[in-house]
């Protein structure tokens, strides 16, 4: 094989390395691994600060805010992002270039994915390092910066130029799509909840999210994530439990008449490309589907 193929090939393979990295980071953040909370902790600031080069303490503190409120417009940080609009008012605020974009944007989400790792540590860094971070902000400030520069000093030290940085673009590439498509079938293309809207628990984190069908090496390649509807319900159950409780929560949904969704790994990629093509077009108003008439059912009987 020659040399230029071999190395491509070897920033591919950490790429994906690295986004197991990232699976086992959130897995302890959620404090699944340890029965003790520091050591669970500390592993995820490890396992994220000095190998995977991003801030556990940024991710945790936007992760959170989603787990709290996922799809909610006003709430969820994961449906206020810049580049992605998810609303028809989103796409109405843009200039004609913006509503251009977006009626576009399902075909360019995954092109886009390829800048995300350039995104995620970019957003570690900048919260690090804001005016009001305490001490162990900036201890984990230096271990990230550290790690990112001695990473990238490495790279341009052992290669040459050029294949240093086809290596460390390729790797941010792949690291960017592969992190990104695990995540983005969870919860794109499901339900929005309007600003004020109150949910009970159950509807709140059922109705929004999505479960990929599929076997271990599903299981393997989206880090657990395709049992999301479980993992929002019991954010702390250990990834192998997940499959486990499944038939109990869909039978449990069925019960109590909650629609509990599952699709295939390409359907939930289908499904996510036409909900943002869509979005803006057409006047559509994203809450009327059957989710949403159950949505303001639930939001009625909370009322009452």
């Amino acid at each position: 094989m020659p040399d230029d193929a071999l190395q491509l090939l070897l920033a591919g393979a950490l790429a994906l390395v690295l986004v197991q990295v990232a699976f086992l980071s959130h897995d302890s953040a959620h404090r699944q691994i340890f029965h003790s909370a520091a050591r669970n902790d500390w592993t995820a600031r490890v396992l994220a600060g000095c190998i995977a080069g991003m801030s556990v303490t940024w991710w945790r503190n936007k992760h959170s805010r989603h787990h709290a409120a996922p799809n909610q417009v006003d709430k969820d940080p994961d449906v206020q992002l810049d580049a992605i609009a998810f609303t028809p008012y989103a796409v109405a605020k843009r200039g004609r270039l913006g509503r251009w974009i977006a009626a576009r944007q399902g075909w360019l989400f995954f092109p886009l994915l390829t800048l995300e790792g350039i995104g995620l540590h970019s957003s570690s860094v900048r919260h690090l390092l804001r005016r009001d971070a305490n001490r162990l902000d900036r201890i984990e400030a230096a271990v990230v910066m550290s790690r990112i520069a001695g990473y990238v000093a490495a790279l341009y030290l052992l290669l040459p130029m050029g294949k240093a940085s086809a290596f460390l673009g390729l790797q941010l590439a792949v690291f960017g799509v592969c992190l990104g498509a695990a995540f983005a079938p969870n919860h794109k293309g499901m339900p929005l909840v309007p600003a004020g809207m109150k949910l009970d628990f159950l509807r709140r984190q059922v109705l929004m999210s999505r479960n990929i069908r599929g076997g271990t090496l599903t299981d393997f390649a989206l880090g657990g994530l395709n049992y999301q509807i479980e993992h929002h319900l019991f954010p702390s159950m250990p990834r192998p439990t997940l499959r486990q409780v499944q038939p109990i929560v869909r039978e449990y949904c069925a019960l109590h008449g909650v629609a509990y969704t599952e699709v295939g790994l390409f359907a939930s990629y289908r499904i996510v490309v036409d909900y943002l093509n869509n979005v803006g077009l057409k006047a559509r108003d994203p809450f009327q589907c059957p989710l949403a008439a159950e949505l303001r059912s639930a939001s009625g009987r909370d009322l009452a």
